[in-house]
């Protein structure tokens, strides 16, 4: 779980950049790439309490648990801060909530085209690896408790 988990280091920058969705206005004009950090390029500009709290629930939540976790596997950090990053964890899930909204609301317009891309399964599957991994170090971190 270790390793698996620092991969998600890697990743997740990763998953940032890339391709959530693929949007148009119109079917005939040429579709726009979406990814984490375009969105909230654009979120910056129009709302800044909006783009504030999805980029605490896309980057920071994510990411500082991700560390967290790295930090409770090689014992520097105690396991007592479990059951905070794991609320980290399901608040990142919620920017997840926030893209299939998008989506759904979008395509219900009519006139609006969206095409999910790579993106989207990528940073999906970091933050259900992440909560898998934290779900999985439950067992070892109270194992390490009550050996000190």
């Amino acid at each position: 779980m270790k390793y698996l988990n620092l991969t998600l280091l890697i990743l997740f920058p990763i998953a940032w950049f890339a391709p959530l969705l693929r949007a148009a206005l119109l079917p005939i004009f040429g579709l726009d790439e979406v990814s984490v950090i375009t969105g909230l390029q654009a979120l910056w500009e129009t709302d800044a309490a909006l783009a504030l709290l999805v980029t605490f629930l896309a980057v920071f939540a994510p990411y500082a648990k991700t560390i967290g976790l790295a930090l409770l596997h090689w014992n520097l950090l105690s396991p007592r801060t479990l059951p905070a990053l794991e609320i980290l964890g399901k608040l990142a899930m919620a920017d997840i909530f926030l893209i299939a909204l998008y989506v759904v609301i979008a395509k219900g317009a009519g006139m609006v085209t969206i095409e999910v891309a790579w993106g989207l399964y990528l940073f999906t599957g970091c933050i259900l690896a992440s909560i898998f991994i934290a779900w999985r170090s439950k067992p070892a971190a109270s194992e390490d408790s009550r050996k000190a």
